[in-house]
C-alpha cells in the first residue's frame, strides 16, 4: 500500500510540474519566428520595338546642276558633280524650244547625279550644314520628299579652280519606306496601303529626328 500511495503522489507532483510548464511562455528559441514573405517580383517592363517595316530612310538623292546651255560650261558642272558624287553624270536635255534663252529641242542643258546608300547619306549631311538644319515648310512635297537648293559647290568642302568656277545645285531627297518596291516593280506590281506611304508630316517629323533640325 505504501508503495502505490507512492507511486500516486509522484503521479500527482509530475502533472503538477507539467501543467505549471504549460502555462509559461515558451523560450524564445521555442517560438518559430515566421520570415517575412519575400516580394514579389516585378515583371520587367516590355520595350516596345521598333516596328521596321515603318522604319523612313533615304532611298535616294538627286544632285542638279543646270546651267542652260551646253559646251563647255556644262562640261565644268558635270566636272563638278562627279568630284562631289564619285560618279559620272548623266546630262539632262531640254524637252521644247525656248528662242528667247537660245534653247533648242533636245538640247544638253543640265547634269545630275542618282546617289544611293551611306555616299547619299553623307552628300545630304554636308548639304543640311550649308542650310544650317534649317529649312522651310513648303520645301516639303506631299509625297514625303523634300528638296533644298545652295548657291556654292565650294560650301560643301570642294576645292575651288578658277578655272571651273563656281556653281549653285540642288538637292532632292526621296524617302521611302520598306515595301515601296512592290509598287513599282514590272511584275506583279501592286498599290501600297496608305498607311505604308511617306506622308508631309513624316517626312517633316523625320528631318527634325534625325538631322535635329528645324523647319519653318
Amino acid at each position: 500500500m505504501i508503495k502505490i500511495e507512492s507511486i500516486n503522489i509522484l503521479f500527482y507532483i509530475f502533472n503538477q510540474i507539467m501543467s505549471k510548464k504549460g502555462g509559461k511562455e515558451q523560450p524564445p528559441q521555442a517560438q518559430a519566428t515566421k520570415a517575412p514573405a519575400p516580394a514579389a517580383k516585378k515583371a520587367p517592363q516590355q520595350v516596345e520595338k521598333e516596328n521596321v517595316m515603318k522604319k523612313i530612310r533615304v532611298e535616294k538623292l538627286i544632285v542638279h546642276i543646270c546651267v542652260g546651255e551646253s559646251g563647255d560650261k556644262l562640261t565644268k558642272a558635270a566636272k563638278v558633280l562627279e568630284d562631289l558624287s564619285g560618279q559620272k553624270p548623266v546630262f539632262g536635255k531640254a524637252r521644247y524650244t525656248v528662242r528667247s534663252f537660245g534653247i533648242r529641242r533636245k538640247d544638253k542643258i543640265s547634269a545630275y547625279c542618282t546617289i544611293r546608300g551611306a555616299k547619299a547619306q553623307e552628300i545630304l549631311v554636308r548639304g543640311l550644314r550649308v542650310k544650317e538644319m534649317e529649312l522651310r515648310k513648303k520645301n516639303f512635297s506631299d509625297n514625303g520628299n523634300f528638296g533644298f537648293g545652295i548657291q556654292e559647290h565650294i560650301d560643301l568642302g570642294l576645292k575651288y579652280d578658277p578655272n571651273t568656277g563656281i556653281f549653285g545645285m540642288d538637292f532632292f531627297v526621296v524617302l521611302a519606306r520598306p515595301g515601296r518596291r512592290v509598287a513599282l516593280r514590272r511584275s506583279k506590281s501592286s498599290s501600297i496601303g496608305p498607311q505604308q506611304r511617306v506622308s508631309k508630316s513624316d517626312a517633316v517629323e523625320w528631318f527634325k529626328r534625325t538631322f535635329e533640325g528645324n523647319v519653318y
